[in-house]
């Protein structure tokens, strides 16, 4: 195995996990629009700072997450670097009717044009999930831990576009060596996050085929009727809710108290016994982070939040209780059209108001 810098990696950026989310595709349209208005200007530090300000004008976020966002659509392909110009399938991807559609276009985007070495200022034409996908077909199967370790190869120095199964073992031993796992997990994250969404490819018993070879092997309902929670997936979860709080507070903050307890709890809005598979299971819209009194009380359905992150408190709760949790509610920053779906689910299925 070539020898190699292991802080190189696949470096994936996520200011979003839903892609067919407001924030997504707002921020999409938005650099689509700029780079078709300027298109004949060249690329400065100040250009790029007019389009952060256009996106924050819109969105209301932080620069470090329109950062974040901008450089997410140029490692995935959407848009190029330097504001030059944007895949074609950009504007197909606004102007679909339908989240299947999104998804059909969605693959075709990041296969064809997407490269985790690319940032705005950076161009490249490494094409890390090529590599990946071309990994799995020499494979049959990608275990979790393997994909995880895909990500520390330098792919300019493979000769194959893929890796054997050996090279695979080699590179997992390393990836454990260095403790690649716990210090990267964000971005393990969203790598996991971009192949569950993308077509043909399906994780079945965390790990991934094929679809079609799937089916063969574990017949056409792919569904897993028993499913366990996974440590190393709900790690990730929740790492993902601490970052997402993190960016708002500069700190580790319960996401309705705004207040930094030692220990914060990563709370499934939809039960974890109740989700119907691991892309609901570990979506980190389908949670928030709260101190454990609120944990509790939201578990217990004894509060709930209404889409503008309001309150709601059950009658089971005494009057004294009510006036102290009266004045909280859940902070707007945290508010997102995929996680208020979830919190209709626990509206009506969980709070018990009477």
């Amino acid at each position: 195995m070539n020898q190699q810098n292991y802080e190189d990696y696949w470096s994936i950026t996520n200011a979003f996990t839903d892609y067919n989310g407001s924030g997504f595709l707002t921020t999409l349209k938005i650099c689509v629009e700029f780079i078709d208005e300027f298109k004949n200007e060249k690329y400065t530090e100040e250009k790029y700072s007019r389009l952060q300000n256009k996106i924050k004008d819109t969105l209301e976020i932080n620069l470090i997450s329109i950062r974040k966002a901008i450089n997410q659509l140029v490692k995935m392909g959407f848009i190029n670097s330097f504001l030059i110009s944007y895949c074609l399938d950009s504007l197909e991807y606004l102007k679909a009717k339908t989240n299947r559609k999104r998804q059909s276009l969605l693959s075709k985007i990041v296969y064809s044009n997407s490269s985790f070495n690319r940032s705005i200022n950076e161009d490249s034409n490494l094409h890390q999930l090529n590599f990946l996908i071309n990994t799995l077909v020499e494979n049959g199967k990608l275990s979790t831990e393997e994909i995880i370790a895909l990500m520390l190869v330098d792919i300019s120095s493979m000769k194959n576009g893929f890796l054997s199964g050996d090279e695979l073992k080699k590179y997992v031993i390393t990836a454990n060596q260095i403790n690649f796992i716990k210090r990267k997990y964000n971005q393990i994250g969203y790598l996991i996050n971009l192949l569950k969404k993308l077509d043909g490819i399906i994780f079945v018993k965390n790990e991934l085929y094929f679809t079609e070879d799937a089916k063969q092997i574990f017949g056409e309902n792919l569904e897993i009727t028993t499913r366990h929670r996974n440590p190393y997936m709900h790690l990730l979860y929740k790492n993902q809710l601490r970052e997402e709080s993190f960016s708002v507070f500069n700190e580790e903050r319960c996401m309705v108290e705004r207040v930094a307890y030692p220990i914060l709890i990563a709370s499934h809005i939809k039960p974890f016994a109740k989700t119907i598979n691991d892309d609901e299971a570990y979506d980190p819209d389908n949670g928030i982070l709260l101190s454990q009194n609120l944990d509790g009380l939201f578990d217990n359905g004894r509060i709930s939040f209404r889409d503008d992150g309001s309150i709601i408190l059950s009658n089971k709760l005494s009057n004294e209780l009510k006036s102290s949790l009266s004045k909280f509610k859940l902070g707007k920053e945290f508010i997102r059209d995929k996680r208020n779906k979830y919190m209709i689910y626990h509206r009506n299925n969980c709070l018990k108001m009477n």
